[in-house]
């Protein structure tokens, strides 16, 4: 009886001993994810910030829909997937539309605008929104 007594409390400790080490190892684990992505640059950090002047020299353009193709299914599939992911509404033929320099996604100018004032990144990819990294690909 008492053999059994101690054989049970010992794989207690021993389980929760496994327990509170595989516990350990992955909170070092994410905490070591986590550092290595800030310092890699692919986490949005608060130091990414662009200022209004700056986001107002951002490329825009008026959409257009690509009329090339006869075939209405195509026509169709395109106005349904063009949105801008901010309001969630559809492009629509003459709406201002703004580029973002680095990973080249599209949003109306007000939406993108608004979204960029309280957060420079991207909204579908998070890349901070660097107009120096466009200046200086271009040279």
């Amino acid at each position: 009886m008492v053999l059994e007594i101690v054989t049970s409390v010992v794989l207690l400790v021993v389980g929760i001993a496994v327990l509170v080490i595989i516990h350990v190892c992955m909170v070092g684990r994410t905490f070591r994810m986590n550092q290595e992505s800030i310092e890699s640059g692919t986490l949005v950090q608060s130091s990414c910030t662009i200022s209004e002047d700056d986001i107002k020299k951002l490329p825009w353009y008026d959409y257009k829909m690509d009329e090339d193709d006869d075939d209405d299914d195509d026509v169709d599939e395109k106005k349904r997937t063009a949105e801008c992911t901010v309001c969630l509404e559809g492009f629509k033929v003459g709406d201002k539309c703004r580029l973002l320099p680095n990973c080249s996604h599209s949003f109306h100018v007000n939406c993108i605008d608004s979204w960029l004032i309280k957060t420079a990144a991207c909204p579908i990819c998070r890349t901070c929104v660097d107009l120096r990294t466009k200046l200086l690909e271009g040279k």
